[in-house]
């Protein structure tokens, strides 16, 4: 009995400190200081489990390497990915700088993450990072063309990211 009691008051005295944390104002949310690295480590692995725990149901199609894919995904990359996400080439700009989290240089490591996990991210969204849900305006095969661009920008040059990310190739 004793050690429920014991329970029952560190939960009471964690949520009070929570609270106070929350109420106080303590945790600063400006966009110009970084996340505390606990709270980074912590979002990261939500965000991680999140996504995975979803993919189950995710079948990229067969055609995903082909040029026609490739071309419609640059397009649309150009239009809704490239001012955040920039490409080969692309310097940093300041509303890239003003970003927090920063998004990822996807010309540096766009084929890491599995084209279901990418797709999903493209469909979804993720809350409080900036990146919207383009699956609320784009249909799946929009989604897909522009997963398979993005597989492919690490391995693309300036040239060829400018010619096919551009509304006039």
């Amino acid at each position: 009995m004793q050690s429920v009691k014991s329970i029952l008051v560190f939960i009471v005295v964690v949520l009070l400190l929570c609270a106070a944390l929350i109420y106080s104002g303590a945790y600063n949310v400006a966009a110009d200081e970084p996340h505390l690295k606990p709270v980074s480590a912590l979002l990261g692995v939500i965000r991680s489990r999140s996504i995975a725990v979803r993919l189950d149901n995710i079948t990229p199609p067969r055609n995903l390497d082909s040029e026609e894919r490739l071309v419609r995904g640059g397009e649309l990359y150009g239009s809704m990915c490239a001012g955040c996400h920039l490409g080969p080439g692309v310097q940093e700009t300041g509303f890239y700088k003003g970003l927090n989290p920063q998004p990822p240089r996807l010309a540096r490591h766009g084929g890491d993450p599995e084209p279901r996990e990418l797709f999903w991210v493209i469909k979804h969204g993720i809350k409080m990072t900036g990146m919207p849900a383009w699956g609320l305006t784009h249909d799946d095969e929009a989604i897909w063309d522009t997963t398979a661009f993005v597989m492919q920008l690490p391995d693309m040059s300036a040239e060829e990211f400018s010619r096919l990310s551009s509304d006039n190739p």
